[in-house]
């Protein structure tokens, strides 16, 4: 096999100039396979290092079995955007060999196992064979759990070629298997003795290789679901109900993991949470609106399809003016699309989400600090406005691994909103009169309490019908649209309290662009390239809807406006478009949906061609 790997690429790797800290590595591999913990070790081990990493997993929706891609991404300047091609590939599953050697660069590198017996078409490329088999053979462990140890072998390998420090290596092991000797021992063994054996038996032909820096010092790494599942906590979270659905679940199974540890009575030593995983999405909500309705902090998580089936009591939600959070982790639709692939097309179903006229608050973080942030952030919003806040992650943010600040700590008490005590509502009663759903403020927000409150005038009951300003039953058109009206003015009050847009400013910006959430990572890289090439451009990162001042303030000051997002119809551009049409014909739409995150050469490259047809 080895002997059939064409090498074209005569000159030695001094005779060329070294790439430091600036490539791309993909692992290919199958899923089930084990190599999460390989490749996790590998970008654990470069952070270590403290040169900027990202990681992406593009894995099958089936349990075993179908093709599976990591990539790490090394870059020097901490751009974090998926790249469209490859500089280093591991290959170890013959079924897409071949086509994985498509995506790399020429003068890239395919480490492989050498049991693949493909003949490569491709002669402009560096080829290092890996006897896996030979290597992981005399591990002592259980016969079960040697094809799994077995991905450790590329993992030494790899640290030999591109120069990952054992040591480095050891301290991501013992991360990974939270400092338990006997498999921190028996895979470094075998990453050890791999190590060496490249050391012995391989030349060096390729010009990619690692330098320490200290550009990740006081950074973590951690997935989005994880922050959003501590921002949750730190946030007060009471009840969660959800029901499991990818790539939403490892959100509250973060909650299921850090909740006894975080949310115990110190006193009693009970626990000041519940989790339920209910029967279906449905039931879900169902226990929100109960809970919500009853003066607990409670939250889900779904993705697409599970949204849909909560509808109806996410508008019971609405009209009964009840908080609550969900977070939708978005993925590929429609119907079950592509479960395990990352969208944006979720917008346009929140912002009409039920039927009848709603709106509810929509929350886009775009980095796991923003994720932990709204954690908490949306209780407060949604306790406030005593309604709904939909928190629009995806699975790129929620699932994949991200660099980030410390999180920090919430910086003010709880906002419980409107809420009234025995004392609260006896000190209103003395000047003047209490309803539920009267607006006292003009603001739309009327004043509420909840189960546990003595004062025998503070229960009412709650509608889901019409009803008017007393909660009694009525179905007088004047008392419908009042009622209704008077909750649509919480959308002005929304637009004071939710948060702002990022807006980065270049002088000379000959347009603008407009996004949220991933989207960032690839436009922030973009506009660098673009800026080297002559083009300032200015941004604006919008965090919630509805739209605050800021947003329209931007419009108004670019004739164009490239509208970057992750779905086919150009959803955001829709909003802005029923909200600004006096500038509609400053929009452009730039959507892609293909279940892959953007990259920074897509947008550039689109931006590039519409602004040629422009001229």
């Amino acid at each position: 096999m080895t002997q059939s790997m064409p090498n074209v690429v005569s000159e030695t790797v001094q005779d060329r100039k070294m790439i430091v800290n600036d490539f791309a590595i993909t692992f290919c591999t199958v899923n089930g396979s084990g190599s999460a913990t390989a490749n996790m070790t590998v970008m654990r081990s470069i952070f270590k290092m403290g040169v900027p990493v990202s990681g992406k997993n593009i894995f099958p929706s089936n349990i075993q079995g179908l093709p599976t891609w990591y990539t790490i991404r090394v870059n020097k300047d901490g751009y974090i955007a998926r790249v469209e091609k490859d500089d280093i590939i591991v290959a170890m599953n013959p079924a897409t060999f071949l086509k994985d050697l498509e995506y790399l660069v020429p003068g890239g590198v395919v480490l492989y196992s050498d049991d693949i017996k493909q003949t490569p078409t491709r002669d402009d490329l560096i080829y290092y064979p890996m006897p896996v088999k030979k290597l992981s053979r005399g591990v002592d462990v259980p016969p079960q759990l040697r094809d799994f140890i077995a991905n450790m072998v590329y993992v030494g390998i790899l640290a030999w070629l591109i120069g990952i420090d054992l040591e480095v290596i050891r301290y991501a092991l013992a991360f990974q298997f939270k400092g338990k000797k006997t498999p921190v021992e028996s895979n470094f063994g075998v990453i050890k003795s791999s190590y060496d054996w490249a050391a012995e038996n391989l030349v060096k032909k390729d010009v990619y290789r690692l330098e320490p820096m200290q550009a990740t010092e006081g950074l973590i790494m951690t997935d989005g679901n994880t922050a959003a599942a501590l921002g949750a906590i730190y946030g007060g979270v009471q009840l969660v109900s959800w029901y499991p659905i990818t790539p939403a679940s490892s959100l509250p199974e973060a909650l299921i993991e850090y909740l006894p540890e975080l949310r115990k009575d110190k006193e009693t030593g009970e626990q000041t949470y519940v989790v339920v995983q209910a029967e279906d999405e449905i039931a879900a909500a169902g226990m929100l609106v109960g809970a919500g309705w009853g003066g607990l902090r409670a939250m889900s998580a779904t993705s697409g399809p599970g949204l849909s089936l909560m509808n109806e009591y996410l508008g019971l939600a609405y009209f009964a003016e009840v908080p609550l959070v969900l977070w939708d982790v978005q993925r590929v639709g429609p119907s079950t699309g592509l479960p395990t692939r990352t969208a944006q097309g979720d917008l346009t179903e929140v912002y009409f989400m039920s039927h009848g006229d709603t709106n509810y608050v929509q929350l886009f973080p775009a980095s796991v600090e923003e994720c932990f942030e709204f954690g908490w952030k949306a209780f407060d919003i949604a306790e406030r406005l005593q309604m709904p806040v939909i928190v629009m992650s995806d699975l790129d943010l929620g699932m994949n691994q991200w660099m980030g600040k410390p999180f920090v700590y919430p910086d003010k008490p709880m906002d419980r909103g409107k809420i009234l005590w025995e004392k609260d509502l006896q000190e209103m009663l003395q000047k003047g009169q209490w309803g539920r759903y009267l607006d006292i403020d003009d603001d739309g927000i009327p004043y509420r309490t909840v189960p546990g409150n003595l004062n025998p005038k503070s229960a009412y009951f709650a509608r889901g019908t019409g009803h008017d300003e007393f909660a009694h039953y009525s179905e007088e058109p004047e008392v419908w649209e009042r009622v209704l009206t008077r909750i649509g003015k919480k959308v002005e009050t929304a637009r004071l309290i939710v948060p702002k847009p990022v807006v980065h400013s270049m002088e000379g910006a000959k347009f603008g662009i407009i996004a949220i959430g991933t989207a960032d990572p690839a436009i922030e890289e973009a506009r660098a390239k673009l800026k080297e090439e002559g083009i300032s451009t200015d941004y604006l990162r919008v965090r919630a809807l509805p739209f605050t001042a800021e947003v329209e303030e931007f419009i108004r000051a670019h004739e164009r406006i490239y509208v970057v997002e992750l779905n086919r119809d150009g959803q955001l551009r829709q909003i802005l478009l029923i909200n600004y049409p006096q500038y509609a014909m400053r929009f452009r739409k730039m959507a892609r949906t293909n279940g892959l995150p953007l990259s920074a050469r897509w947008v550039k490259d689109e931006i590039l061609a519409q602004e040629a047809k422009k001229s």
